[in-house]
């Protein structure tokens, strides 16, 4: 049952993200309304992966040794730092199309390194399948792309600081629900 859910939940989230690029004329037309129900399928999405992952039986496919932990971190860190190179336009920004959706990837491959159930492979393969085939859709839909202009190199350091912050908010939050991500607890 957990399973399903899950898939359901993986399932929700990347056609609640695909809609607006697979029916651009019926998402169009729904405006600003249009906003709220797909927040609300997101939403949704995220409880149903949540309840699925905690509701399977875990299944194990393959055990990461304790060193991978340390390869998972600076995965998850480079996930984060560019997140907040697509948000703050830094000069990472005008070599790489799709900062956030390469973030993303970095974290689902991290997770796909250390959680080898069924269960990790249908949630952080099933979201990494989705960010690879954003980028192609997006590509696909705009072949052109505009570099953003040149950015301070300040913003550099602010991305990395930004993103080391994050990665320790989300890290403690991290081990308050569920492992303790950075080994040795």
């Amino acid at each position: 049952m957990g399973n399903l859910v899950l898939i359901l939940g993986v399932a929700l989230w990347a056609g609640a993200h695909l809609f607006k690029r697979a029916a651009p004329d019926r998402r169009a037309a729904m405006g600003e309304a249009g906003k709220l129900p797909v927040t609300l399928a997101l939403v949704g999405s995220i409880v149903l992966m949540t309840l699925g992952y905690k509701w399977a039986d875990p299944i194990w496919l393959w055990v990461s040794p304790p060193w991978m932990v340390h390869l998972n971190n600076l995965l998850v860190f480079i996930g984060f730092y560019l997140f907040a190179v697509s948000g703050l336009k830094t000069r990472l920004h005008q070599k790489i199309r799709h900062p956030q959706l390469s973030g993303f990837k970095a974290w689902a491959v991290a997770h796909l390194l250390v959680v080898g159930t069924v269960q990790g492979v249908i949630l952080f393969g099933g979201l990494l399948a989705w960010a690879v085939v954003s980028v192609i859709v997006i590509n696909r839909a705009n072949r052109s792309w505009t570099r953003p202009p040149e950015a301070a190199a300040w913003k550099e350091g602010v991305a990395v600081v930004g993103a080391l912050f994050a990665m320790l908010v989300v890290g403690q939050i991290h081990g308050w629900l569920g492992p303790w991500p950075f080994g040795g607890a």
